[in-house]
């Protein structure tokens, strides 16, 4: 790795050592390109490094392609043919036969062994170092020379040389989530004055705020298994269910990350006398039938209790003291002495304890930021802009917001395997 460039051409040139940039080099490579990567940072894949809490949640174990192109709504048509040639079998077949070994976890989350991002890391940079890629850090791409809708030139800072000259050019700089590892979106407006699209960038999967204080003073507590709901003037118009964390701004969790963009768009187009809440459900496998003859079964073995000693059977200890506040029950009333009316309340609220969302944390802790070059514009079959003839776009400069669980690397694999492969094909 160096601040030097040794060619005066390359075949495929690629901007963004990330890890979609990363993919399509070592594919271009391999497949006998001249290759040159260039990355603005000191060093390679920041972001990729700091995913799932530095463990790097690699992919999902989706395997149909169908059901991986579900997974990203209305965006997913537009995936299907590049999922088609490399999607999550291809991306797991890749890392096993450079020596990485897989585990999958909760929903699906599928981790290296060694339960460290690094493992992936390795196994990109050595895959780019066996075909020869030439990688130039500290290099800062500026915009494209384009003539007669074709890139002629790459015009960089950073360097002797004020250009850099391929036949096909690969971007992959991302988009704007966690800026501080370079992910700026510092690519929109070039790629706009090249005549694309750019669907403006906003956080897309971020932590919640909310408004009341008794959700903050439980910060840390976690639910493995909660529901959430978004109402819309008492209407419930989605849901869904997972793993959520208390915070001290409000909730976090793969649940809420991946239900922010409800919330959000709620919000959005919410009039100023509309009233949006969200209602959290620690109970989702019990109906209220159900729970309620849990409940009697709880009181039933600790009839000569308190209160607040008997629901540390029902819920985390850590949520007693907040759910004696939320019902109004006495906290030192006997079991054998709470009324029906009463424990009917209690009931009530472990299914539907009311918040008031208020904000959402900034681009610094988005999981995915939504945004950027509009995917009419794309063949993806190729990952070709559909606008200038040898520039393909991949990773996190697209427009498509994606849950979490694996699957913004899954996006990474595929866009920069596709783009990797076709900028050569263009080529030989």
């Amino acid at each position: 790795m160096s601040q030097t460039v040794k060619r005066l051409k390359y075949d495929v040139a690629i901007i963004g050592g990330g890890p979609a940039g990363m993919m399509a080099a070592g594919r271009a490579a391999e497949l006998g390109a001249s290759v040159i990567l260039i990355e603005k940072n000191a060093s390679l894949g920041k972001k990729l490094l700091i995913t799932g809490g530095g463990r790097c949640n690699v992919t999902n174990d989706t395997l149909d392609v169908r059901a991986l192109s579900a997974k990203l709504k209305n965006k997913g048509k537009f995936l299907f043919s590049a999922f088609a040639q490399h999607a999550v079998r291809e991306s797991l077949d890749f890392f096993h036969s450079h020596g990485m070994e897989t585990k999958v976890e909760n929903e699906g989350r599928i981790f290296p062994v060694s339960n460290t991002a690094r493992s992936v890391y390795d196994v990109l940079v050595n895959y780019m170092k066996n075909g020869k890629v030439e990688i130039a850090l500290g290099i800062t791409a500026r915009s494209f020379h384009i003539r007669l809708s074709k890139i002629v030139g790459l015009n960089i800072a950073g360097l002797g040389t004020q250009s850099i000259v391929a036949d096909s050019y690969i971007l992959a700089t991302g988009g704007t989530s966690h800026p501080e590892t370079g992910s700026t979106g510092a690519a929109f407006p070039w790629l706009a004055l090249a005549g694309h699209t750019i669907v403006p960038p906003d956080v897309a999967m971020v932590p919640i705020k909310i408004a009341e204080k008794w959700v903050r003073d439980l910060s840390g507590v976690s639910n493995q298994n909660a529901k959430l709901s978004l109402y819309e003037n008492d209407k419930r118009t989605a849901s869904s269910i997972g793993r959520m964390v208390f915070a001290h701004f409000g909730l976090s969790g793969p649940l809420v990350i991946n239900f922010s963009g409800d919330v959000r768009e709620a919000m959005q187009y919410a009039e100023s006398d509309d009233k949006i809440e969200l209602s959290l459900d620690i109970m989702p496998d019990y109906d209220p039938a159900k729970l309620d003859q849990k409940i009697q079964e709880i009181f039933k073995t600790n009839q000569n209790k308190k209160l607040k000693n008997a629901l540390r059977d029902l819920v985390t200890p850590a949520m007693v003291s907040t759910i004696i506040t939320l019902t109004k029950l006495d906290p030192e009333k006997e079991i054998n002495l709470v009324t029906r009316a009463e424990r009917l309340v209690l009931g009530k609220l472990l299914k539907d304890m009311r918040m008031t969302p208020t904000g959402f944390l900034g681009k610094e802790k988005a999981i995915v930021a939504s945004g950027g070059v509009k995917l009419e514009e794309i063949d993806f079959r190729t990952m070709q802009s559909r606008l200038i003839s040898n520039l393909y776009l991949i990773g996190d400069v697209l427009d498509i917001e994606r849950p979490s669980g694996g699957y913004s690397l899954q996006l990474c694999w595929t866009t920069g395997w596709v783009a990797g492969t076709h900028a050569v094909e263009k080529k030989f």
